[in-house]
């Protein structure tokens, strides 16, 4: 009998996948990608979903937040991941300010999204201001993940990366606006930075797969940023992040390394060159 998860027999991961693994129980994995080469090597490893985020504007242009990203930078990063990809179900970002001001703008970036970068579903953070938005572009054929807690693009409105809906009022409009984006048609919500026993009850309130990051065991998969991960970037340290590598110290000392052979004269050696 094989011992195989089902996830490793699918082919391809689409947006249908990820509903039906929640039916079935199983766990979703995630992680952010931004170009090629990372994206190649986790879709090869097996994960379920690749998020291109905008994140990038943190780990790969150094910006403080995420609001500076663009339309263009987001499409792309996002054409650089889809070309390594053979399984896994791409998700890409619509930037600040690419779909807050009217409905129509927000249909045209996420158009673009698909058409121009080949993403397989877009997503938007925010939750009822929002939702005649998720309808129209979801209406429009375009699979639309939601994002709520806490949402980076808003983050000089919050003020603070503070955990968000510990407050019963706070915590009740989340629970109102996952419902509300549910019936506007999106196929899943990350729940970024809420109490476990909040995330806890959405999920189970909800159809669609939940994606936590920093918001405990009870959703339906699980979030983190490649690049936090991997041990890549040793300044950010919140509570909910486990680190699987310490790839920063390992390139420094392979870095290091060259730098001394190449000092000494030892790179390149005899089975280096050409003669």
């Amino acid at each position: 009998m094989s011992t195989e998860l089902p996830s490793q027999k699918r082919d391809k991961v689409t947006t249908q996948t990820v509903v039906d693994m929640k039916r079935h129980g199983e766990k979703i994995s995630m992680l952010t990608a931004y170009d090629f080469t990372m994206a190649g090597i986790i879709d090869g490893a097996g994960v379920d979903v690749i998020l291109v985020g905008d994140s990038a504007s943190n780990v790969m242009a150094g910006h403080e937040t995420t609001v500076p990203m663009t339309m263009d930078q987001m499409i792309y990063h996002t054409q650089c991941v889809v070309r390594g990809v053979d399984r896994a179900l791409v998700i890409a970002d619509l930037p600040f300010m690419s779909y807050q001001v009217t409905t129509k703008e927000a249909l045209k970036s996420a158009g673009r999204m698909m058409k121009e970068a080949g993403a397989h579903a877009v997503k938007l953070e925010g939750g009822e201001p929002i939702s005649n938005t998720v309808k129209r572009i979801v209406d429009a054929g375009i699979p639309v993940m939601g994002h709520l807690g806490l949402t980076p693009q808003s983050i000089y409105k919050f003020g603070t990366y503070k955990v968000r809906a510990k407050e019963e009022q706070e915590a009740e409009q989340l629970m109102k606006d996952a419902k509300i984006l549910e019936e506007a048609g999106v196929f899943s919500i990350v729940l970024e930075k809420i109490p476990s026993g909040l995330a806890k009850k959405v999920t189970e309130s909800v159809s669609v797969p939940t994606i936590g990051i920093g918001a405990g065991p009870h959703c339906d998969g699980q979030v983190l940023v490649l690049h936090d991960m991997l041990g890549l970037n040793k300044d950010f340290s919140p509570r909910f992040l486990r680190r699987y590598a310490d790839l920063h110290s390992e390139m420094d000392k392979a870095v290091k390394g060259y730098i001394d052979d190449v000092k000494s004269g030892d790179f390149p050696n005899e089975n280096e060159q050409y003669k």
